[in-house]
């Protein structure tokens, strides 16, 4: 079976790869190897898929239906793994393999056309947010995730260069105070834990054992208040064209605190700060209307 990788997949990785990069052309003989080696039968591709990941529907030899995902390295898949393996699908799915080729992880199967964006607003953030908390554990004693202050380090340092190369008033302002609020968190840290990374409405499946599981972490170890802030500016389009949408955001904000027991200014600053790395970092890939939008968002916070 030939396998094209969606083009959503192809356009996301298109605007992040490196130099050389040739992980999509080796794509179609990565996947048919992986299927080799697990004797595995191929139902369909997922589609529209993810940003950062081809997911291939699957049955293993005995018939159990599983997901088969390839990863480029710039994705973190060994990192993902780790953060799997130490959660053992308490509020996310499970690792079916223990070890395995760089980027490609078996996993257990959930709905994956049913996410809990399925359900309305309200109930959808009470749900995404309790299968968030499930997550925040103790990260373990010998990790090698990365921490936030390292991975908004990153971040920060992309943002300067690009509001040093003639960023638009308004967006070199909101810039200046997502770095001033991301000093201000950093420099008094609540307890840490391991967090998803990169949590969202999306990244909540149906599953069979438990109601609702996260899929997908970009793992990273720090507060609770930066892995809420994701969810926080969920269904941004929604909020961008709804006349109460500035309103709304701060209601979520503070019902998302409540909800979790987190202070709201903190999960407030760390909401300021992904909005505009989001935005900043759109823009510079050529997404001009995304940048619109999360800029737009940023500033109502």
């Amino acid at each position: 079976m030939p396998f094209e990788p969606p083009p959503r997949l192809v356009r996301a990785l298109g605007e992040t790869a490196p130099s050389g990069d040739d992980w999509l052309e080796k794509l179609p003989r990565t996947a048919e190897q992986a299927l080799v080696e697990r004797e595995s039968a191929v139902e369909r591709v997922q589609v529209p898929g993810g940003r950062s990941s081809l997911v291939i529907l699957v049955r293993l030899p005995d018939g159990t239906p599983a997901v088969l995902k390839l990863a480029p390295r710039r994705a973190r898949p060994k990192s993902e793994r780790a953060a799997l393996a130490h959660w053992d699908g308490r509020g996310a799915v499970r690792l079916l393999e223990p070890a395995g080729a760089e980027g490609v992880l078996l996993l257990e199967r959930l709905h994956p056309d049913v996410s809990v964006r399925s359900l309305p607003e309200a109930r959808s953030m009470l749900e995404a947010a309790g299968t968030l908390r499930r997550l925040w554990v103790e990260p373990p004693a010998d990790h090698v995730f990365e921490t936030v202050a390292e991975r908004t380090g990153r971040q920060a340092a992309a943002m300067r260069a690009d509001a040093g190369a003639g960023a638009d008033p308004q967006a070199a302002a909101l810039v200046d105070a997502a770095l001033a609020v991301r000093g201000e968190l950093l420099a008094d840290p609540p307890q840490t834990r391991l967090l998803h990374g990169t949590f969202r409405q999306s990244k909540v499946l149906a599953g069979g054992r438990s109601p609702w599981l996260a899929v997908g972490p970009d793992p990273v170890v720090g507060e609770c208040a930066f892995d809420l802030a994701r969810l926080v500016r969920d269904r941004v389009e929604d909020l961008i064209a709804s006349p109460s949408g500035a309103v709304t955001t701060r209601r979520r904000v503070k019902r998302l605190a409540e909800s979790l027991d987190l202070d709201q200014e903190r999960l407030r600053g760390w909401t300021l700060f992904r909005a505009v790395e989001s935005g900043v970092r759109a823009r510079r890939v050529g997404r001009p209307r995304d940048a619109d939008l999360l800029l737009e968002f940023a500033s109502w916070l």
